[in-house]
């Protein structure tokens, strides 16, 4: 029998706040110790909920009845590959902490992804992307655990089946890995990538164009931080609009017919003056930001449900004041009913809701 700690709070765990209690706890400093958790899990038939940096995750009221393992693998290393600059970070590394090393080092492909809570094994999850950067664009390699065979396994950048804010990993292949490490193929010497236009407005301020590459590179993340904060996608313990999940729902990517019932309903709610959405292509199809849908359905910021909220300063972010994971759980209904009613279009949940 392993010696997991028991009914270990969890809501501190999380930039959330909310959630029971964990019945059985433990926390991964090595692959050896991860594959003994895993081990001892399946000799117990313990249910197992992976955890990094709790930024993505919403746990029950009633917390979790098997085992939650929180990843803590560190280690960062960089090598020259002959394309570019190869950094590797363990799973358990601080995302925003990795990157911001990157940058420092002069190298260009993740400076559009600071600020971004969180641990580096959850970046190719839900191919983590903010500002027209995606981990996609510059993932060479993932080493993960099978949790079926407690074997090593390691992923190329293709057999990630990367899409919009999706992976094999939260797919076809959902719950059957535990992240390891993750390389990255950056560049030494390159621009930053300024294809947002917010961004690019924030950049030209402070003068990126015209600063050699590796001061573009850190006015660049300055420039994105600033952006976040500002959002309040940028956690601090001292700032109760950041106590979310970042963005709560995906921006629904629409086909051609789902795209048509938007545009329809959005004539007959606004007859005489009907707005069209912004559009952005993806996978194939339209991607409309679901933050637009849910202002134009009359969800404000700073509406309060209880204890939760919608932030004040950013509509996709639900906010924990001081309330608990059921309020949460029923405004984002709410807002899916409202949105599906409205315009036809079924808004999805990004963090993972752990039942």
């Amino acid at each position: 029998m392993a010696d997991f700690a028991q009914n270990v709070p969890l809501a501190p765990l999380t930039t959330l706040g909310l959630g029971g209690p964990a019945r059985f706890y433990a926390e991964a400093h090595s692959e050896t110790e991860l594959q003994d958790a895993l081990a001892a899990a399946r000799t117990q038939e313990l249910d197992v909920q992976i955890l990094g940096g709790g930024s993505n995750t919403v746990f029950p009221d009633s917390g979790y009845r098997g085992l939650v393992v929180r990843v803590g693998l560190r280690g960062v290393r960089f090598a020259d590959d002959g394309e570019g600059v190869l950094a590797t970070a363990a799973a358990g590394e601080d995302w925003d902490a990795f990157v911001a090393l990157c940058v420092a080092k002069g190298l260009q492909g993740l400076e559009c992804l600071s600020g971004i809570p969180g641990s580096v094994g959850a970046t190719p999850i839900q191919n983590v992307g903010a500002y027209g950067q995606e981990v996609s664009q510059t993932l060479v390699e993932v080493r993960a655990l099978d949790r079926a065979t407690l074997e090593e396994v390691t992923f190329s950048g293709p057999e990630c089946a990367f899409s919009y804010r999706s992976s094999r990993f939260k797919a076809q292949d959902a719950g059957r890995h535990a992240i390891l490490a993750v390389s990255y193929r950056l560049r030494r010497g390159a621009r930053p990538s300024l294809g947002y236009p917010e961004l690019a407005r924030a950049a030209q301020a402070l003068g990126v164009p015209e600063a050699e590459p590796g001061d573009a590179l850190k006015l660049t993340r300055h420039a994105v931080l600033t952006l976040r904060r500002g959002k309040s996608m940028v956690y601090d313990p001292q700032d109760p609009h950041s106590h979310s999940v970042g963005s709560f729902f995906l921006n629904p990517v629409l086909d051609d017919a789902a795209y048509r019932t938007l545009c329809e309903r959005l004539r007959l709610r606004f007859p005489e003056d009907p707005p069209e959405p912004p559009v952005f292509p993806a996978d194939g199809g339209r991607k409309v930001p679901a933050a637009w849908l849910i202002e134009r359905v009359g969800f404000t910021r700073g509406l309060r449900r209880g204890g939760v909220g919608i932030s004040r300063n950013h509509t996709l972010a639900l906010v924990n004041y001081d309330g608990t994971t059921s309020e949460l759980l029923a405004l984002a209904r709410e807002i899916q009913a409202g949105v599906e009613r409205a315009f036809g279009v079924r808004l999805q949940p990004e963090p993972v809701i752990v039942s």
